[in-house]
């Protein structure tokens, strides 16, 4: 994360970004939790931000959250440029903060707690991490 969070930005959707599924998650700063909603089930750019679009008209975040992978030693792999395309793209398409948070680890730890879909625990992850890291 580059810069502090706003203090009007209270409520969160999270992504856990993969080429042909994608874990969501909805926070709040009050809570500093999140829960996990459907996964986006959709292959191509265009058919995940419709799903992403759906999402966003229906939670109304005052801001977004990506998480971005690294290999364990924090070099970046192909993923990382993906992931962070994908929060490019929700910035231009949705007009809306998107912060970048490091998820090493997020689906281990999702499946480690007996998450019901990797994906979508994985979002829930990445969204606590997000929250306790804002004061």
């Amino acid at each position: 994360m580059s810069s502090p969070v706003p203090a009007q930005h209270q409520t969160f959707l999270a992504f856990d970004f993969g080429l042909k599924r994608t874990g969501v998650a909805s926070g709040n700063r009050l809570l500093g939790t999140a829960t996990p909603l459907r996964t986006i089930r959709a292959e191509g750019s265009e058919a995940r931000m419709r799903e992403v679009q759906a999402r966003v008209r229906e939670w109304q975040p005052d801001a977004l959250v990506v998480g971005v992978p690294f290999h364990p030693d924090g070099a970046s792999h192909e993923n990382t440029a993906r992931a962070r395309k994908f929060a490019r793209q929700l910035r231009a398409q949705l007009g809306l903060v998107v912060y970048e948070v490091d998820e090493r680890y997020s689906t281990t730890e999702a499946r480690a707690s007996g998450a019901a879909d990797a994906d979508a625990g994985a979002a829930c992850v990445i969204l606590e991490q997000f929250l306790r890291s804002i004061p």
